[in-house]
């Protein structure tokens, strides 16, 4: 059976959408670059697990040298439970999501990797029929144009989760998917690396979906979504996508104030085509697919929204968000940034703030913190 994407479940983490006023994985960093808990520690239970679990992997076909390789060095990861069960932090409005979705960033990177792969996307966009700006805004959803592809190892993230058992069943499948891949020879088991739970490569595929719609573009003989060129990827995004229904030359909607689709109220309207729903099959979210639509009308020279979106429910509206971070900032509460989004950086700021003018301690913003920072 396929499994539609989004029950992988990852939030906005997954799709590379860090904004600046987020807060960063917990646990120290090491030298790998990876948070401690994102790191094997002892566990005999786990120990156990694997165990019982390699004579059903035989079952289905994987080899024991392929176990053995795959298995060496890999773990019990306390941070991918805690990540899996911290994923209500990743709910956000319309607004929010477009703010770093289609990031000012986002939307300069997007266009800077649109012309320096036109070739490879322009002939991706003729054999499948998926626009190479749908392509393109996908790759920067996922992994932020490559640059944010995982560090994880696989093995270890969907086993620690198999083993964990709120998606038992789910993450045994993928693993069994990433012990296939190892064993097909597409990438050595040291190198098969991914998000937390396990997406992988430019475009974030999880194991089972690699092997459903992957494609050795490059013609090497390997389905190669995890090196540097992303070609593979692409083509493999633009698989997916032609595989589920996408239309050639039919868009994915847009801003239309007669449109049915309304996600955030008091904010746009959307009219959507046969082409929107295909992209939730990669994602089904509503907010994923206006994301990935609009920012590939970014990309493409189109401008920002035209409805503006209401205030929020502390009353203000982004530009106030915004000034509000700038202003903390100059007073010496970095934000970590001014992108009209309040994470936690931002709280941890209005805090420190109030606690240094003797005022409640909330780490809420209001009209009346922003006029306080005049």
């Amino acid at each position: 059976m396929q499994i539609n994407r989004r029950l992988f479940g990852l939030g906005l983490a997954s799709l590379g959408l860090t904004a600046c006023s987020r807060s960063m994985p917990s646990g120290a960093s090491t030298p790998n670059g990876l948070p401690a808990d994102l790191r094997p520690v002892p566990n005999p239970a786990y120990d156990a697990w694997v165990a019982s679990f390699r004579e059903r992997a035989v079952a289905q076909g994987i080899t024991r040298p392929t176990l053995d390789v795959a298995f060496r060095g890999a773990g019990y990861l306390p941070g991918v439970v805690t990540r899996d069960r911290n994923q209500t932090e990743f709910s956000r409005s319309l607004e929010d999501y477009l703010a770093i979705a289609a990031s000012d960033e986002r939307v300069q990177k997007g266009r800077a990797a649109l012309a320096r792969h036109r070739g490879t996307l322009t002939a991706l966009e003729d054999r499948y029929g998926v626009d190479a700006r749908i392509i393109t805004a996908i790759w920067g959803l996922e992994s932020f144009y490559g640059e944010r592809r995982g560090e994880v190892p696989v093995i270890s993230a969907t086993s620690t989760l198999a083993f964990d058992g709120r998606r038992g069943q789910f993450f045994e499948q993928q693993l069994i998917a990433a012990l296939r891949i190892v064993q097909n020879g597409d990438i050595p088991a040291a190198q098969l690396t991914g998000s937390w739970a396990g997406a992988m490569g430019h475009t974030q595929f999880i194991p089972t979906s690699y092997q459903q719609f992957a494609v050795d573009y490059t013609g090497d003989g390997r389905r190669d979504i995890w090196s540097d060129d992303p070609s593979d990827a692409l083509a493999s995004a633009a698989a997916y996508l032609q595989r589920n229904g996408w239309q050639r030359g039919l868009g994915w909607g847009g801003e239309s104030p007669n449109g049915s689709l309304q996600p955030q109220a008091g904010g746009p309207r959307f009219a959507t085509t046969a082409n929107f729903r295909v992209i939730k099959r990669y994602n089904n979210s509503d907010a994923y697919a206006i994301g990935v639509g609009h920012l590939s009308d970014r990309i493409g020279g189109a401008g920002p929204l035209r409805t503006p979106f209401p205030p929020d429910a502390n009353g203000l509206t982004k530009t106030d968000r915004i000034s509000l971070q700038q202003r903390l900032t100059a007073r010496g509460f970095d934000t970590q940034g001014a992108d009209g989004v309040i994470g936690s950086n931002t709280e941890t700021a209005i805090r420190a703030y109030q606690s240094s003018r003797g005022l409640p301690v909330t780490g809420t913003p209001s009209q009346a913190l922003l006029q306080s920072l005049r």
